[in-house]
């Protein structure tokens, strides 16, 4: 159990998961490019021990595989598990009370203990130009805080156990933020911080924030857990570090004393300044808009500090052993928030957010054969109505009936839906409503469409195990390639806008009509590049998914309407990527040339 981040750091090194870098690293684009190659070939986690410009030492990669992370929490994942298990199945206490006595003493840990006097955090005061400064993409706005753990309280109800603890990226330099007196604050929508301040405008004062840095991996961890209601990310932090949340007040703000790092200050009433771009986890850089910002109050850093960090891209990457580990952690918790859901996949390959795949249940008629989706579409409808999962775009759901299923297990389950959908039934659509504020796909900021794939009962179709004959023939469009089975890739002409784009799409849909019936192949993607479409599953999530607004980009060959529902033949997905969209992150080839001083014989990384 680790007291502070430093401890975490010794204990990776004794047991061979870190490696020190000694030469002076710049954080400007050099920094993020190594993390991003020992991440890639799953290496250890880095010690910058010489950051340019910064006296403070900086350490990236310390969940990067989930090995390491198992490692970091070996002493309390288990108690930790039997917590949310017993807050799952409370009754399961009753009837194995000396069982779960070990459970509650753990849970003492979950109390938050409040400190009078000073604390190490506290001993010096610094400026934010005193920070290890890291860009990681090269079109990146400045410098950012990937790792931080945004503190906030409710205005109305006051008190650490009303608090808030998220993960909000912070621009430190940049834009037109006055430096060291002015940060960018990014949340998005469904965020706890959002209600705060929210209220806090309505009461017409200022919300006080803090920015936690460092600690223990538990308090990082903590700030992006998706925690049942009334368990707080505090009393998460501290049942995952072992050890209860330390904490102060100063000045009125609240002081996390086990953090490296804390950052205080306001944010006001509808003041915004532009925030980004910023390169993310959907590989895509999200682009300028306006954002509050915190006026710094005063910085504040302990003695020896860490400085952690991450960076994020395409996955996979650090954040998807979050996802893992997070998975680990909560176990059937979706069980309990959504009855008759076993199963729920936010798809990492495709940024999280835009893609779901889920497993249902269908008890509603058990009295007759079910071979149409009911229940489901119930359950469809609770999924994108809870949290952050209310971001998707695309839910695929289905439930169990001829063999067992596994939603990470993402070819045989795609395969499994499209075997078994009614393309005349079973597609359902959400048109101008939320998406996720990263998402470049839809009509604005937040703004776009969702799916519902739902299908369920006896298998419909062979699907096709390679591309249907003629497909590459058709004028205007070529390379058909078989992606999966019954999904097609096909290349066409670069995206310009959407009236042409539904010109060309009624010409390919005539040329199907004419070809005759696709009926082992139910789904067509439309791309730039179909060989890269069909690489790998991974390129067909990321790029179809991230690349397409479901109302805008969904096409079907002998489509119409019914009583307001959309139906086709053969569905056919407009994945090209188009004017209104997200550049992808791109390194500097100049920086990877840079960094490989590392990793020649003698240096720091020369293993990797």
């Amino acid at each position: 159990m680790y007291r502070n981040l430093e401890d975490c750091i010794i204990d990776l090194e004794n047991n061979g998961h870190l490696i020190r870098i000694r030469e002076e690293v710049d954080p400007y684009l050099e920094m993020a490019a190594i993390h991003l190659r020992v991440n890639e070939a799953k290496g250890p986690a880095l010690l910058f021990e010489n950051v340019k410009g910064s006296k403070f030492r900086a350490v990236s990669n310390l969940f990067g595989t989930i090995e390491r992370s198992k490692f970091i929490f070996r002493h309390t994942l288990e108690s930790v598990q039997n917590v949310i298990a017993l807050r799952n199945d409370p009754i399961n206490a009753i009837k194995n009370p000396f069982k779960h006595i070990r459970t509650g003493l753990n849970a003492w840990n979950a109390l938050p203990k409040k400190t009078s006097g000073s604390s190490l955090v506290t001993a010096q005061e610094i400026n934010i130009s005193d920070l290890p400064l890291i860009q990681h993409w090269p079109m990146d706005g400045g410098a950012f805080i990937t790792l931080p753990q945004v503190y906030s309280e409710d205005p109305v109800k006051p008190g650490i156990m009303s608090s808030n603890l998220g993960m909000y990226r912070v621009q430190l330099d940049g834009n037109e933020y006055e430096l060291n007196k002015e940060v960018g604050l990014h949340y998005q929508i469904h965020r706890g911080i959002g209600v705060h301040q929210d209220k806090a405008n309505k009461q017409g004062i200022p919300l006080k924030v803090s920015c936690f840095v460092g600690g223990p991996p538990a308090h990082t961890l903590s700030a992006i857990m998706p925690l049942p209601e009334g368990l707080s990310e505090i009393a998460f932090a501290g049942l995952l570090a072992g050890r209860r949340f330390h904490y102060s007040y100063l000045e009125g703000f609240c002081i996390s004393n086990d953090a490296d790092f804390v950052i205080t200050g306001e944010l006001h009433s509808y003041e915004t300044k532009p925030e980004g771009p910023f390169g993310d986890h959907l590989g895509y850089y999200s682009l300028t808009h306006p954002f509050p910002y915190i006026k710094v109050h005063k910085v504040y850093a302990k003695p020896n500090a860490i400085w952690p960090f991450t960076v994020v891209g395409r996955p996979p990457q650090e954040d998807t052993i979050f996802g893992e580990l997070i998975h680990e952690l909560t176990g059937d918790a979706i069980k309990q928030e959504i009855p008759g859901v076993k199963e729920v996949h936010a798809v990492d390959a495709a940024g999280v957010h835009p893609l779901l795949f889920a497993i249902g249940s269908e008890r509603y008629t058990p009295y007759q054969r079910v071979n149409q989706p009911s229940e489901i579409l119930t359950l469809a409808n609770r999924i994108l109505g809870t949290g952050q999962l209310s971001l998707a775009k695309y839910l695929f759901i289905t439930a169990e009936e001829h063999r067992p299923l596994d939603t990470h297990d993402e070819v045989d389950f795609l395969t499994y839906i499209l075997e078994r959908i009614d393309l005349h039934r079973d597609i359902h659509f959400y048109t101008n409503t939320t998406i996720d504020t990263l998402d470049y796909s839809g009509a604005g900021l937040n703004s776009g469409s969702k799916v519902v794939f739902a299908a369920y009962g006896d298998k419909k179709r062979d699907l096709c195990k390679e591309a249907p004959d003629g497909l590459s023939e058709i004028r205007g469009f070529s390379h058909a390639r078989l992606v999966i089975p019954g999904v097609v890739a096909i290349q066409g002409s670069r995206f310009t806008d959407y009236p042409k784009a539904q010109d060309e799409l009624q010409d390919l849909i005539q040329a199907l009509i004419e070809k005759g019936p696709l009926s082992t192949c139910p789904m067509i993607i439309l791309c730039d590049d179909s060989t890269f479409m069909s690489a790998t599953i991974n390129n067909f999530l990321w790029a179809t998914f991230t690349r397409s607004n479901p109302s805008h980009d969904i096409y079907g060959v002998n489509s119409y309407y019914k009583n307001k529902h959309w139906a086709c033949d053969t569905i056919i997905m407009d994945a090209r990527i188009k004017p209104h969209h997200a550049p992808p992150l791109i390194p500097d080839p100049t920086i990877a040339r840079n960094i490989e001083r590392l990793f020649v014989k003698g240096a720091s990384l020369s293993g990797f």
